[in-house]
C-alpha cells in the first residue's frame, strides 16, 4: 500500500479539518476489516417529509450486551465484542464469523440518532436529518418599488 503525505495541503485547509480526516481514514482502510459485518444505509420516507435513514448490520451472535453504540462529534461508532466459547469445539467447517468488530460510520451535519434496536440478528440504527430553523432556507418578499424607502433628494 502506498502511503501519501498531505502535509502540503493542511496550510489551505484551515476550516477543512472533517473533510481531511475523511480523506486520511480512506487511505488506512483495510478490506478484510472493511466488509465484516455487512450492512445496509436506507433512505426512508417520513410523512413529516424529514429526511429519515436506517443503518441496518447483520450481527447474528451477538446480543445486546455485546454490542456498543457511540456517538462521537459526527462519528457513529458501532461496535461488538465476541466471547470465547466456553469448550474447544471442533468444526467440519467453520463459516460464521464470530470475531469482534468495530464500524464507523461519518455523519453529515445535523444527523440526530433517533433510536437503536436489535431483532432476529439484525442491528437498526435509525436516524433523521433535523436542521435548525435558522438554516433553513426561507422567503424574503419583494416589496414594490412604490412601498420602498429610499433616500429623497431635497433641497436644503
Amino acid at each position: 500500500m502506498r502511503t501519501i503525505d498531505f502535509t502540503p495541503l493542511h496550510r489551505f485547509a484551515v476550516g477543512f479539518d472533517r473533510m481531511q480526516r475523511q480523506f486520511d481514514h480512506a487511505m488506512q482502510v483495510d478490506d478484510a476489516q472493511s466488509s465484516y459485518p455487512p450492512y445496509n444505509i436506507e433512505a426512508l420516507r417520513a410523512e413529516d417529509g424529514a429526511d429519515k435513514y436506517r443503518i441496518t448490520m447483520a450481527v447474528a451472535g451477538f446480543g445486546e450486551e455485546d454490542l456498543a453504540i457511540e456517538l462521537k462529534e459526527d462519528t457513529l461508532f458501532v461496535s461488538g465484542k465476541a466471547d470465547k466459547p466456553e469448550q474447544e469445539v471442533q468444526y467440519l467447517h467453520h463459516g460464521i464469523a464470530g470475531r469482534a468488530f468495530e464500524r464507523r460510520f461519518e455523519l453529515a451535519d445535523h444527523i440526530k440518532v433517533l433510536s437503536a434496536s436489535l431483532e432476529n440478528g439484525m442491528l437498526h440504527i435509525e436516524l433523521a436529518r433535523e436542521v435548525p430553523e435558522e438554516k433553513k432556507p426561507r422567503r424574503i418578499n419583494i416589496e414594490p418599488a412604490s412601498k420602498a424607502k429610499g433616500i429623497e433628494n431635497k433641497a436644503a
